[in-house]
């Protein structure tokens, strides 16, 4: 090969290069879950641009924060959660809210949601909600 043939192929190489460091240290805006209602069988969740809401079978949660998730959908907020009861509440009664997780993962259309309380690593359960569903949950009486 001559000096000539070998200076444009390093050239090429070069740039190649300098194309995928520079791509590579790119970073792209976290993409956020769509803000509605998602709802799947004893569980419903409003979302907002900051924040969300969750009904469950006796129980309420929040999380906040933005909803974010990463490329492959998957997703860890933090919250709270809170276990109700039937009955009336009394006026001097305390509040059951416990720190919470919320994992999982999502398509954009469906999301597979576990709530574990951090405070003592128990896993609450594992939700399946779906993009503008209503859900069903069922409140103490």
């Amino acid at each position: 090969m001559t000096r000539r043939m070998l200076a444009i192929i390093g050239a090429v190489l070069l740039l190649l290069t300098l194309q995928t460091v520079t791509s590579a240290g790119k970073s792209r805006k976290p993409q956020r879950i769509a803000a509605g209602t998602w709802g799947g069988q004893h569980v419903r969740m409003e979302v907002t641009a900051s924040s969300a809401t969750l009904e469950y079978d006796c129980a309420n949660g929040t999380i906040t924060g933005p909803l974010t998730i990463d490329r492959r959908g998957r997703f860890n907020w933090r919250g709270t959660h809170t276990r109700e009861h039937g009955g009336p509440i009394r006026a001097d009664e305390k509040s059951n809210t416990r720190p919470a997780r919320y994992t999982g993962s999502t398509d954009g259309k469906k999301i597979t949601l576990t709530v574990t309380l951090t405070d003592t690593n128990e896993t609450v359960g594992t939700y399946a909600l779906v993009r503008g569903q209503q859900g069903r949950v069922f409140k103490c009486l």
